[in-house]
């Protein structure tokens, strides 16, 4: 299992507050698994996933795939529906190829195999 550091939001074990995701690395290098989306994590809708938490599961998985020395310069998240608490949200992600040296990732995220959300992110080196 992948993870960051014991207190990240994502995928920290010690973090009860975070998304306490379960993302691996695929042999085709793609990040897949899932987080559970807990009652701590409401919005403003009552029995519903905050979006930024959704965001964040995507920005989580798309970290994983672009490796340990990127970070995100920019995200956009696409919402397609509500994601209710007490479920596994499913995430998956993977780099894209793009000319000139960029690099880019795309995530998903499914409920019931059911498409929710997704997301493109822009990653840079650590400096």
């Amino acid at each position: 299992m992948l993870v960051h550091h014991e207190l990240c939001f994502g995928c920290g074990r010690t973090n009860l507050f975070g998304l306490l995701s379960e993302l691996e690395r695929t042999e085709e290098g793609v990040v897949a698994g899932r987080c559970f989306i807990k009652q701590d994590h409401q919005g403003p809708q009552r029995g519903v996933a905050h979006e930024g938490v959704v965001a964040a599961a995507l920005s989580e998985a798309m970290s994983f795939a672009c490796g340990d020395q990127m970070h995100a310069t920019s995200i956009e998240v696409r919402l397609e529906r509500p994601v209710p608490v007490g479920v596994f949200l499913e995430v998956e992600a993977q780099v894209l190829d793009l000319p000139g040296g960029a690099f880019q990732a795309s995530a998903t995220a499914t409920l019931e195999d059911n498409a929710v959300a997704s997301a493109r992110g822009a990653y840079e080196a650590i400096r």
